[in-house]
């Protein structure tokens, strides 16, 4: 990575306090809302509430916003009021434009940055809520994806992360079913390491390595002298997003669909990382019938304790040979609390849901007759009016981003259409697992790119 340690850029105390202030009113304003929604009450209280919260975060840019999409993302977490209205926060911030690149990118590289590229476009190819990418040439001939960082998130996401706990507050006052405070420090965690350039380049390189003997996924190759902490430049690779094969060949989508499995299943059950953004514009497909996987974008990369792998594993064998005790331990190593038997029934709804394909040995869906969009909420539904009942449970951490994952990889799958006997894929995936492998097999992944 290039030297950035004369960059002003940090995490400012006036950064924080600006952000906070502005933040705080946009809450502020959705408590007086909920406070005016308990008083006349009636039916629709829950979905005023959740319309309250939406236009208060709706106008924020940067990392609250984000965090309340991964909230929407993961079905059980939230009430389907409040998951509804969330989803529908736009995930594509307005690209900034030349002035700001050119300042941006001179605190990157230096004055004289644009002379270390053939060329560099100045219109933003993508934009979302962290930063932008822009295209460019390398000298030597290269096609460049150039990932450049907005100002000042280091302030927004600490300010914002206080905030949140104001969010939660909001939420558990509304409903009781489920305590997601620990949900609360994993997005943190993540957010902060999405932020860390340098962290992504070195997982880009943990999945490439992973991948090297696989002609059929690829991902990008991170220009070290060409990149800084906040700025990020690797090759591009082009590729067709997923919805551009909805009614391809059902060969072709089945195609697709093996190559997401196995690009997510695969290093969690051999390394325990998961990549966990489950956005559709992650993945692209080259060649000829979609013949190789674009993976992208590794800001959110989840690595695992190889005992919560272990569990993950455990869980399974435990629903598919029905032994009772053995789910029981596998809840207890992710972290759960308080096992009564009522309260394993009801996280048994949702594991029979998340595992339903990789239980049933036959040729399927992953669900049948359930638009994408929809996919996991009626189970998530059923869950919470269970764990109500029971006095509602704390989330651990770890359960966060393997849940969200693993149903945005679901609904890709349904957009697909694609059919597949999920079982024998997973249990492929799983030749040679053991808890001891996984934990050897990351430790020197990781070493091995300085992780």
């Amino acid at each position: 990575m290039a030297d950035d340690a004369r960059d002003p850029e940090r995490d400012r105390l006036t950064g924080r306090l600006s952000r906070f202030a502005k933040v705080g009113a946009g809450l502020s304003g959705a408590a007086v809302s909920y406070g005016a929604n308990r008083v006349f009450g009636g039916d629709e209280a829950d979905a005023r509430n959740a319309k309250a919260l939406k236009a208060a975060l709706g106008g924020l840019k940067g990392p609250l916003m984000k965090a309340a999409q991964m909230f929407a993302t993961v079905p059980d977490l939230l009430p389907p009021e409040f998951a509804k209205e969330l989803a529908e926060l736009q995930t594509n911030a307005p690209a900034m434009g030349w002035p700001f690149v050119r300042r941006r990118m001179a605190a990157e590289l230096g004055a004289d940055w644009q002379a270390r590229f053939t060329s560099f476009e100045p219109e933003a190819a993508a934009a979302a809520s962290l930063g932008q990418v822009h295209r460019a040439v390398a000298h030597d001939g290269r096609a460049l994806a150039v990932k450049l960082q907005y100002p000042d998130m280091q302030s927004a996401v600490e300010s914002d992360l206080g905030q949140l706990r104001a969010l939660i507050a909001l939420i558990k006052r509304m409903d009781g079913a489920l305590d997601p405070s620990e949900a609360i420090v994993e997005i943190g965690d993540r957010l902060r390491e999405e932020l860390d350039y340098g962290r992504e380049a070195k997982l880009m390189a943990v999945y490439a390595n992973f991948f090297a003997d696989r002609a059929d996924i690829r991902t990008p190759e991170p220009v070290p002298e060409l990149s800084t902490g906040r700025l990020l430049s690797m090759t591009w690779l082009d590729g067709q997003g997923l919805l551009t094969f909805k009614s391809a060949p059902q060969a072709v989508r089945d195609r697709i669909a093996a190559l997401l499995f196995e690009a997510w299943w695969s290093p969690m059950t051999h390394l325990g990382i998961i990549h966990g953004d489950p956005h559709l514009g992650n993945y692209t497909f080259a060649g000829e019938g979609a013949a190789h996987l674009n993976l992208l974008d590794f800001g959110c990369i989840r690595i695992f304790p190889p005992k919560f792998v272990a569990g993950v594993v455990r869980l399974y064998r435990a629903l598919a040979n029905d032994d009772r005790s053995e789910q029981v331990e596998a809840y207890r190593s992710w972290g759960f609390q308080g096992l009564s038997d009522p309260l394993v029934d009801a996280l048994n709804v949702w594991a029979r849901f998340i595992y339903g394909p990789l239980l049933d040995d036959r040729e399927r869906t992953v669900a049948d007759d359930v638009p994408p969009g929809e996919y996991g909420r009626r189970e998530a539904f059923k869950v919470r009016q269970a764990l109500k009942a029971v006095g509602g449970v704390t989330i651990p951490r770890e359960f966060v981003f393997m849940d969200r994952a693993a149903i945005g990889l679901g609904a890709a799958f349904l957009h697909l259409g694609a059919r597949h006997n999920w079982r024998r894929m997973f249990e492929a995936s799983l030749e040679g697992f053991s808890e001891e492998a996984v934990a050897e097999r990351q430790a020197k992944a990781l070493s091995f790119v300085g992780l």
